[in-house]
């Protein structure tokens, strides 16, 4: 079977959210975790999502690892190489998303890079360059005191322009509104002005599915899990698909682990606060005292039961300030990452099978723990964030969400409706 989409996720949470996406447009979809090597076998699929944790790290190295990611799908013969990055478009100025977007053009030999994090169904629309969250700019709302990605400018066409040394166009809602030929034809345009990443501006779906039709022919595109819909909408009319096997699921222990700080996952925390065995996690003293994992781990073998049990570092931003005054950045982070890696490695050996992780970081360093490098995917808790089950032989299911994602109850709807 033909592959139609390689998708590079710059994030684990962000490939299941494409995954996802790319399933519900009636694609057939496998999610692979961390560059393959000669070694994996998965399933035929119309789509395959390879999961990077390339979001956060020194640009070399997250182009490193898409370019490998680049020649594995397309050792399988990819028609269409997706670069997935987050609806808020984490980044910095030192990239990563213009660094490996330069990467992956040269490599293909793409004239042109479509670029939008646009995904009206998670309340993400970008409006003359503009990124808004609902009816906020993106500069407005929490991320910008994200930790490791603060967000201080909406202007997607500034932002990707202080990361790349091309120039950066803009596709306006007013052009993308008139149809495919008008976006063909203003893609032509800005190619021949010499731009190489063009922003696209989508306020809804419609504009989306015509983005979509519009970049299907073109060999690279670049956004979030909307536009990423519109071209699978646009392969599924053109092919016949096959569906995924019927998933074992298990029905083991769960545990929620959290490491996200964003405010839609502080949010879903309160309002567990009460109703969930829970412990927090505090950066200061798991760097003053290595204990404290350990300590975490025996409390929560203690705690499974029917309930899952909640373990969590996400904290309101003045904590984590005072944590990264402490420690520093990096520092505040990494200790975090390393005792929720030991925490689940600990409590999947103790009968967990089942788990809920909060935050793209987080996400990457759980699966990496439990040892998952493919994953099928389920039934949607919320919009891009679904169910999946280890498709390697591990016994696991895992809901990887990212940190902005899923509305207040998510915590509690992610085992009402667990397969």
């Amino acid at each position: 079977m033909a592959l139609l989409i390689g998708c590079i996720a710059d994030d684990l949470t962000g490939a299941t959210d494409v995954a996802v996406t790319f399933s519900r447009e009636g694609l057939s979809v496998i999610q692979v975790n961390g560059v393959p090597d000669a070694t994996l076998k998965v399933p035929e699929a119309d789509a395959i999502v390879v999961a990077l944790k390339s979001r956060t790290i020194a640009a070399p190295g997250a182009v490193a690892q898409s370019l490998a990611a680049l020649d594995w799908l397309r050792r399988r013969d990819a028609r269409h190489i997706y670069f997935k990055i987050c609806s808020t478009f984490d980044s910095t100025p030192a990239g990563n998303i213009g660094p490996v977007g330069d990467a992956l053009c040269e490599a293909i030999g793409a004239r042109l890079n479509v670029v939008t994090p646009a995904y009206p169904r998670n309340a993400r629309t970008v409006y003359q360059g503009h990124l808004f969250v609902g009816e906020a700019l993106l500069s407005d709302t929490g991320m910008r005191t994200h930790p490791l990605t603060p967000m201080t400018d909406s202007n997607l066409v500034h932002v990707l322009a202080s990361q790349t040394r091309h120039r950066v166009g803009l596709l306006p809602s007013a052009v993308v509104a008139q149809g495919q030929d008008a976006v063909a034809a203003k893609l032509a345009a800005l190619g021949d002005e010499g731009c190489r990443h063009v922003i696209a501006d989508a306020i809804d779906d419609a504009q989306l599915q015509t983005l979509g039709a519009a970049v299907t022919p073109r060999m690279l595109a670049t956004g979030g899990a909307g536009l990423a819909a519109g071209m699978a909408a646009t392969l599924r009319a053109k092919t016949e698909t096959s569906r995924a096997a019927a998933i074992d699921w298990p029905r083991g222990p769960g545990v929620i682990l959290a490491g996200s700080c964003s405010t839609a996952t502080l949010g879903q925390l309160a309002k567990v606060k009460d109703t969930l065995p829970q412990r927090q996690l505090d950066p200061i003293e798991l760097a003053k005292d290595p204990g404290t994992t350990q300590a975490t781990i025996d409390w929560a073998r203690q705690q499974l039961g029917d309930k899952p049990v909640l373990i969590y570092a996400s904290a309101a931003p003045e904590q984590v300030a005072a944590a990264q005054a402490a420690l520093g950045r990096d520092r505040a982070a990494q200790v975090v990452e390393d005792a929720l890696r030991e925490i689940a490695s600990a409590l999947a050996a103790a009968g967990v099978n089942r788990f809920v992780v909060a935050g793209g970081e987080t996400s990457g360093a759980v699966v990496e723990a439990l040892g998952v490098r493919a994953l099928a995917i389920g039934p949607e808790i919320a919009p891009g964030v679904p169910w999946t089950r280890a498709a390697d032989g591990k016994p696991y299911a895992l809901a990887l969400k990212s940190g902005n994602f899923g509305g207040p109850d998510f915590f509690t709807r992610a085992f009402e409706v667990a397969p």
